[in-house]
C-alpha cells in the first residue's frame, strides 16, 4: 500500500473487528487498481454503506472438501457425478412422498377376526406403478423370455413355462368361463386389463426382469451401451443378456463377456467405460411394495392434509364414506370395480353400475390423490410381506416389513463374484410348478453367515421372517415354553399343511397331499399378504387397511400386482411446503 493511501486511512477497533475508513473517497477511486489486492478482505464504510468482510471457501462441487484435490479432473484421479440432482422417475411409476399414518385401522370389522392391529407407522418416500401390471406388459416379458431362452431348448424349457400365468384360474365348476381361459391373457381386447393368474413368485421374477430392461435402456441413453445392444441380445445375435447386479459387480461378464463390442459412445480410444452406482444412472430395483407402502399409497391421506394436520381418516382411497361419486359430474357412478350384491357384478344392462363384470381396463376410474389408479377394486394385489395376524410396532415403526431374507454375492476362488452362466437353478413349488430361481448371467447369491452377523445387534440371521413372532393365540396347541430341541409338529405355532412333491427315477412328478387332522393353521413362512378389494369382492374389502393372505405359489382370477421402487435421496421433490392445490414456487 502506498504512503499516499495510508494518509487517507484511519484504522480503529470496534467489538473485536478492525475497520478501515477512507477519508478521501475520490482518492480511493483514482487508486482502485492498487486497492483490488486489499479490499477483498476488508470492510468498506462510506456514509453508512457497508460491505461485510468475507472469506471465500476453497472448496466447490468439483473440489474435494476432504483433500482439496480436483474431482473429475481430466488428468485422472477421483471421478464422481457431481451434477446429480435427484432420482429420475422410472417408466410407469408415480412418486409417493413418505410420511406417517395409522396402519391397520379398518372402518369395519364385522368378522371380529383380530386380523389387524392399528399402529402408527412412518414410510419413506418411494415410487409405485400408476396402474396394475397389464396383460400387454406381462406379454412383453414372456416374449423376451421366449426369444432369449427358447423353450425348444430342453435347458431353457422351464424358464418360459414357469413364467406363464395360470389361465385355468378362470374355470368354475358351475360356471362357463372358457372364453376368459382362452382369451384373457393374449387377446388384444384385454391388452390393457390387469394380468391375473400370476403367483407371488412370478410377480417377483417379473419385477427383477423389468429392473434389468429399464437399466439397459438407461445405460444406452447415457452412451455406456450401444443402441442395438438390447435387440442383439433379444434376438439371439449375442449369446447372453444384461443383468444389473452383474454389470455393477463384474461388468466384463455382461452379454456373456461380449460387453466390449457393445459399448456406446462413452468408449474412447478402445478403452471400455462402465457406469457405477456412483454414476447415478443405475435405477434401484423394481419390486413388490411392502404391505405398509401399499396401504399408505392407497389411503392417499395427502388429499386430507391441511398444513401439518389431517382433516380426518378416509375409509376408501377416495374421499367420503360411500362407493358412489357424489360430485356433480358423474354423480351416482361407482368409483371402483367390485361386486355390488349377490349375483350382481356390474349392474343392469344398459345402465351399468361400474362398467365391468369381470376386471376392467386400467384407468377406467378416477385416480386417488396420489395419481394411482384402482387401489380399490378391479383386482386385489400382492404385497411383499409374509402374513402374520399381528403387526409388531414395538420393534419397528419405520418402513415396517416382515419377510427379510438377507443374501450376499457368492465369491469365487479368484476373489470375484460368481456369475451363473449355464447353471440355471430351478425350484419345484408345492403345487408342482417349476420356476427358474435365476437366469443365465446373474450373480450367485448365498445367505449371509456368521461373518456378517457376529456381535451385531440389528440382525442375527439370514432368514428373519419369524422374528419376534409371538402370536400364541393363532394356535390352540402352541407350546410357548417347550424345552425340546426338536419341536413337536402338532404343537407348532403355524402348523400348516405340508404337501409333498417328489420326482421318481424317470423324472415324473409324484404329488402327495397332507391328510393330517392335526393341522391348526394355514399360515407359514410362504404365505403372503394381498390387499385391496377385487371384482369378486363386496365393498367391505375396498378399505385399504383390510388384509388377506394366500400361499405365495397360488394364483387366482382376482389377484394381480403392481411394482414399487425405493427413492434414494431427499424425502420430497420440493422443499417448499404449500397448501394443497397451490403450486410451489
Amino acid at each position: 500500500m502506498t504512503n499516499k493511501l495510508k494518509e487517507n486511512i484511519v484504522s480503529y477497533h470496534y467489538s473485536g473487528q478492525t475497520t478501515i475508513v477512507y477519508e478521501n473517497w475520490t482518492q480511493v477511486l483514482i487508486m482502485k487498481k492498487h486497492l483490488i489486492k486489499v479490499v477483498l478482505s476488508c470492510t468498506v464504510i462510506v456514509g453508512g454503506f457497508t460491505v461485510n468482510s468475507c472469506s471465500k471457501s476453497s472448496s466447490s462441487k468439483n473440489t474435494s472438501r476432504a483433500t482439496g484435490w480436483k474431482i473429475n479432473a481430466k488428468e485422472g484421479g477421483f471421478q464422481y457425478n457431481t451434477d446429480f440432482k435427484e432420482q429420475e422417475t422410472a417408466p410407469g411409476l408415480v412418486f409417493v412422498e413418505g410420511g406417517t399414518f395409522t396402519k391397520g385401522k379398518v372402518q369395519d370389522d364385522v368378522m371380529h377376526d383380530w386380523n389387524n392391529t392399528p399402529t402408527s407407522q412412518h414410510v419413506q418416500s418411494f415410487y409405485m406403478d400408476e396402474t396394475e401390471v397389464t396383460n400387454v406388459m406381462y406379454l412383453e416379458y414372456l416374449d423376451y423370455l421366449k426369444s432369449v431362452y427358447p423353450p425348444e431348448n430342453p435347458k431353457y424349457t422351464n424358464i418360459y413355462v414357469g413364467a406363464l400365468p395360470d389361465t385355468l384360474v378362470w374355470r368354475n365348476r358351475l360356471g362357463f368361463n372358457e372364453t376368459m381361459t382362452n382369451n384373457y391373457l393374449r387377446h388384444p381386447a384385454y391388452a390393457e386389463y390387469p394380468v391375473v393368474g400370476v403367483n407371488w413368485i412370478q410377480a417377483n421374477q417379473f419385477a427383477k426382469w423389468r429392473t434389468d430392461r429399464v437399466n439397459e435402456v438407461m445405460l444406452e441413453r447415457e452412451g455406456y451401451l450401444s443402441e442395438d445392444a438390447k435387440y442383439q441380445a433379444a434376438t439371439g445375435e449375442v449369446q447372453g443378456t444384461f443383468s444389473t447386479e452383474a454389470y455393477l459387480n463384474r461388468p466384463e461378464s455382461v452379454y456373456n463377456g461380449q460387453i466390449d463390442s457393445l459399448q456406446g459412445k462413452m468408449k474412447k480410444d478402445s478403452t471400455s467405460t462402465f457406469a457405477k452406482r456412483s454414476s447415478g444412472i443405475i435405477m434401484p430395483e423394481y419390486r413388490l411394495p411392502t404391505e405398509t407402502e401399499w396401504e399408505y399409497a392407497a389411503q392417499a391421506q395427502v388429499g386430507q392434509r391441511e398444513y401439518n394436520n389431517y382433516r380426518g381418516r378416509k375409509k376408501y382411497p377416495w374421499e367420503g364414506d360411500y362407493t358412489r361419486n357424489g360430485q356433480r359430474v358423474g354423480r351416482g357412478d361407482q368409483l371402483a370395480n367390485f361386486k355390488q350384491a349377490k349375483g350382481d357384478y356390474g349392474g343392469i344392462a344398459g345402465w351399468s353400475d361400474d362398467g365391468a363384470d369381470i376386471t376392467a381396463e386400467v384407468m377406467s376410474y378416477k385416480p386417488n390423490d396420489l395419481g394411482l389408479y384402482d387401489m380399490a377394486g378391479n383386482v386385489a394385489e400382492w404385497t411383499a410381506d409374509v402374513y402374520r395376524p399381528i403387526v409388531d410396532d414395538e420393534v419397528s415403526d419405520f418402513n415396517y416389513y416382515r419377510g427379510n431374507i438377507y443374501m450376499k454375492s457368492a465369491i469365487g476362488d479368484d476373489g470375484k463374484v460368481k456369475i451363473l452362466r449355464d447353471s440355471i437353478v430351478f425350484d419345484t413349488l408345492p403345487n408342482g410348478k417349476v420356476v427358474a430361481v435365476n437366469l443365465p448371467g446373474e450373480i450367485k447369491m448365498v445367505p449371509v453367515d456368521e461373518e456378517e452377523t457376529y456381535l451385531r445387534t440389528n440382525f442375527s440371521s439370514s432368514d428373519n421372517r419369524d422374528y419376534r413372532d409371538g402370536d400364541a393365540g393363532s394356535s390352540r396347541f402352541y407350546d410357548r415354553f417347550s424345552e425340546d430341541e426338536e419341536e413337536d409338529p402338532s404343537k407348532k405355532m403355524y402348523n400348516s399343511p405340508k404337501h409333498s412333491v417328489e420326482r421318481d427315477s424317470l423324472g415324473n412328478l409324484i404329488k402327495g397331499y397332507d391328510d393330517s387332522n392335526n393341522r391348526t393353521t394355514l399360515i407359514n413362512d410362504e404365505v403372503r399378504v394381498y390387499k385391496g378389494g377385487s371384482w369378486r369382492d363386496r365393498a367391505y374389502w375396498l378399505d385399504p387397511a383390510q388384509r388377506r393372505y394366500l400361499p405365495q405359489y397360488m394364483a387366482t382370477d382376482y389377484i394381480g400386482f403392481r411394482c414399487a421402487m425405493s427413492r434414494v435421496g431427499s424425502k420430497s421433490k420440493t422443499k417448499n411446503k404449500t397448501v394443497r392445490g397451490k403450486k410451489a414456487k
